[in-house]
């Protein structure tokens, strides 16, 4: 008998009436529900906001699930699920959908717009930030918003995102954020808590499926723990410290080493079948590692596979992947093979035939059916997906690679293998964190198909194991806020709640509350004051005049009074200037058409009332302005920019307000949104044909590698002037922001241009992969951010731009740009 699937379950708990809701849910999943599941489902059925923090594998997303379950109990309430990449946003919509059924499930990614009214709408968190910004009609009826991954916060170019969103998602809004296991899981909840209300931290540090962690010593599987020692002191196996130690011209023969062979029928090590490989030493004893296919080999004899191999080059995984091949080794059944070639056929029949020889397409295929692949971003996004689906399958048995696997894709194995614990961060070579240490090995283990999952380190020359116990015994890393205000957010910000309401806004970041926890405070009750004062001024009003001016009066009058009798030793002159003040201030409110109303005590009561909270609320933002380094400083700066550009100006009643081209600019999403908004200004770009403007649009979006050199092929013609043009813009804006101690941009990257141009004008995908020295998934990549700047120009530019715009886009979303949605 098979399992139920997925929506059959959820039918079936939707039958057992009798059942509370959660008890409902619960019947609908395929495993019972773990103690920090319950807590955050009994949290959200309370009416509060939760953080879940817990291991990659141990189920955070049944707490979104839930979520979107209690909307789904109430016509029109409705749930959004947010994801920090497209590929993530796929996976999610395909699993709903096989939930609630294709008509209550949207799917929103930029270029990507499926069923977009739905109850349950999974986006990009781009997309929803867009969404708070232009106040959308799709935000009625909005119950939950799920965060998944919103450790993504603390990303330097997107981080910023996640903390708009939380901001300025409506207060009856319940969040639900899950989050990778962080050390500071607790100071993150403080801040959720200030910032949206009510909020759960719920913590847990448990793996559903336990973690066995070993190092590969050539054809020898050890712990890396002593099981011995009890799981409080987590020893390191001291026999991996006597090899580490071991010194002398042959380890075979050396009398420690012969003792450790001596233990072959430890239970806690694994024999080599592979046979013996001699071994060189010089003063410090060095042990050569095994071949690839030879660790295949011995995982598969040792029931360890699916495994991935987790190495930090794309040249690295490829590499593997033929080593494997040229070994000869298959991995799979003919009937398996069989159903691989059926799904990748089913995947890749709109493809042209000239473009799969040019993807490397039937070797790629002969890689499958033998059970190995290749995972990284140089990968065609349509090739990866193929891959994290047959790996789901459990058709493909080994995949090689780097660790962006590791950031949330759903590819659980039964074995994760790191080959070194170093990786190139572009500059040098560092040591892997211990964050990225859990990351990575906390795809080992499958829930419900593994008793435990297996971490294995390959033995390299110089490994400390207990440098490799710290790495897998410490909490992960902390979460830190990337937040800082720019140009596209200030004006949205202004345009929604005015300056003064921005900056306090600003205050409540999370950048704000890790700089000075004090100040998010203060912000929240000066915003909890100023409702109070609304209410007071609203209680205090008087058909026959402005109570408000009235009561100031007043107020002056009494602190006068007041003033003037505790200083009864002032000089002649002082009270001759203090009574006639007095006397003024008294004509002045006799005259004042509020002294005649009959309920004129009444109002002076609530009048009191707001004088009173007004002084302390002033006070309070005197604490908050004296503070130094505070992000709505950096704000103030960056508003300073746009005055001086004209996006924003004082109006006749001296609010600062948008411009036209202030207005342009809220529509405009990027690192570089002030010069897009610039040049659309200038006109920089009128009279490009489609593919110039798709190489230009290219150019404010490429990120160069470290290695490119700075000299380029430039398309001619009119893009070399508009280049141009867009290059000294570019210096003139870098050099304003410098004097207003902004940090600057980097200078716009031409080093994609000419291929972009070609690509846009139709040439064939093999010339332009030449062109551009870049692999499909590279390519794919920075054209599908093409098109995202492109969109926006074809809405926001004026009339020819926009259409030119539009072509453009059209023109690069083709081939195999189109295949595949991320």
């Amino acid at each position: 008998m098979t399992d139920p699937s997925p929506a059959e379950r959820y039918a079936r708990a939707q039958d057992a009436r009798s059942h509370p809701v959660s008890a409902a849910f619960a019947a609908a999943q395929a495993f019972d529900l773990d103690p920090f599941q319950i807590a955050g489902c009994h949290a959200l059925e309370e009416g509060r906001s939760v953080l879940v923090a817990a291991p990659t594998g141990a189920g955070k997303t049944i707490v979104g699930e839930f979520a979107i379950h209690l909307a789904m109990q109430q016509p029109g309430e409705k749930a959004f699920y947010t994801t920090p990449m497209k590929a993530l946003s796929n996976q999610k919509f395909r699993e709903l959908q096989e939930v609630y059924g294709a008509d209550e499930v949207g799917l929103l990614t930029g270029d990507t717009n499926i069923n977009g009214n739905a109850r349950i709408v999974v986006m990009t968190t781009e997309v929803l930030r867009n969404m708070l910004y232009a106040d959308s009609g799709a935000l009625r009826g909005l119950r939950f918003v799920v965060m998944d991954e919103v450790h993504y916060l603390a990303d330097r170019f997107r981080g910023a995102v996640w903390e708009e969103v939380i901001i300025h998602l409506p207060p009856s809004v319940r969040l639900v954020s899950l989050s990778a296991t962080v050390s500071n899981a607790e100071e993150f909840g403080d801040w959720l808590d200030t910032v949206r209300g009510d909020t759960e931290v719920i913590v847990s540090e448990i793996r559903p499926v336990p973690l066995e962690q070993h190092v590969l010593v050539r054809g020898d599987l050890l712990p890396l723990f002593d099981d011995r020692a009890g799981i409080a002191t987590a020893q390191v196996n001291q026999e991996l410290m006597r090899i580490r130690s071991v010194k002398g011209p042959n380890f075979e023969n050396n009398r420690r080493a012969q003792e450790y062979r001596s233990k072959g029928g430890d239970a806690r090590r694994r024999p080599h079948k592979g046979g013996t490989r001699p071994v060189r030493s010089a003063n410090v004893q060095r042990i050569e590692r095994l071949d690839r296919p030879d660790v295949v080999q011995l995982l598969d004899r040792a029931t360890l596979l699916p495994a991935i191999f987790f190495i930090f080059s794309r040249v690295g995984c490829d590499a593997a992947v033929q080593q494997v091949r040229r070994s000869g080794l298959r991995l799979t059944t003919p009937e398996e093979r069989a159903e691989i070639r059926a799904v990748v056929d089913e995947r890749v029949r709109t493809m042209l035939d000239e473009d799969l020889a040019v993807l490397g397409y039937f070797e790629w295929l002969d890689n499958l059916e033998r059970g190995i692949a290749a995972h990284h971003a140089g990968l065609l996004p349509a090739f990866k997906e193929v891959v994290e689906e047959l790996f789901r399958r459990k058709l493909v048995k080994v995949v090689f690679a780097t660790e962006t696997l590791a950031l949330g894709i759903n590819m659980p194995a039964r074995t994760v293998v790191l080959e070194k614990l170093e990786k190139f961060n572009g500059e040098a070579r560092v040591a892997i964190t211990s964050g990225e240490y859990t990351q990575i090995t906390g795809r080992a283990g499958r829930r419900g198909i593994d008793v435990e999952g297996h971490a294995v380190i390959q033995w390299t020359e110089g490994l400390d194991p207990q440098q490799v116990a710290a790495l897998a015994s410490r909490r992960t890393y902390p979460l830190n806020s990337s937040f800082r205000p720019t140009y596209n957010m200030a004006v949205n910000l202004i345009d929604q709640f005015g300056r003064a309401r921005a900056r306090e806004i600003l205050e409540s970041s999370f950048a704000q509350f890790q700089a000075d926890r004090a100040v998010v405070g203060l912000a929240r009750q000066v915003k909890e004051q100023e409702e109070s004062l609304a209410g007071y001024a609203e209680a205090m009003t008087c058909d026959r005049g402005d109570f408000v001016e009235y009561g100031s009066i007043r107020r002056e009058l009494t602190d006068l009074e007041r003033l003037n009798r505790k200083d009864a030793n002032a000089s002649r002159a002082t009270r001759d200037t203090r009574q006639k003040q007095l006397a003024s201030l008294r004509k002045r409110m006799q005259r004042h058409p509020c002294h005649q109303c009959p309920e004129r005590e009444s109002h002076a009561r609530w009048a009191e009332r707001y004088f009173s909270l007004k002084r302390t609320t002033d006070g309070t933002r005197r604490q908050i302005e004296s503070r130094t380094g505070t992000v709505a400083r950096i704000f103030d700066r960056v508003v300073d920019v746009l005055s001086e550009l004209d996006y924003v100006r004082l109006d006749d009643e001296g609010v600062t307000a948008l411009t036209p081209s202030g207005r342009t600019m809220r529509r405009i999403y990027g690192e570089r949104d002030l010069l897009v908004a610039e040049s659309l200004r200038q006109g920089l770009w009128e009279g490009l044909d489609p593919a110039s403007l798709a190489a230009l649009a290219c150019c404010l979006v490429y990120e160069p590698r470290r290695d490119e050199s700075g000299d380029a092929r430039l398309p001619r013609g009119a893009f070399r002037s508009a280049l141009e043009r867009t290059q000294a813009l570019w210096s003139r804006l870098d050099d304003l922001e410098r004097d207003h101690r902004l940090p600057g941009s980097e200078p716009v990257a031409v080093g994609l241009a000419e291929s972009m141009h070609s690509w846009a004008r139709g040439i064939a995908l093999e010339r332009v992969l030449i062109e551009a020295d870049m692999a499909a998934g590279d390519f794919v990549r920075w054209a599908k951010q093409t098109i995202d700047l492109l969109d926006q120009l074809s809405i926001v530019a004026d009339g020819p731009l926009a259409a030119t715009a539009r072509t453009a886009l059209d023109s690069v979303r083709r081939g195999i740009v189109s295949y595949s949605s991320v």
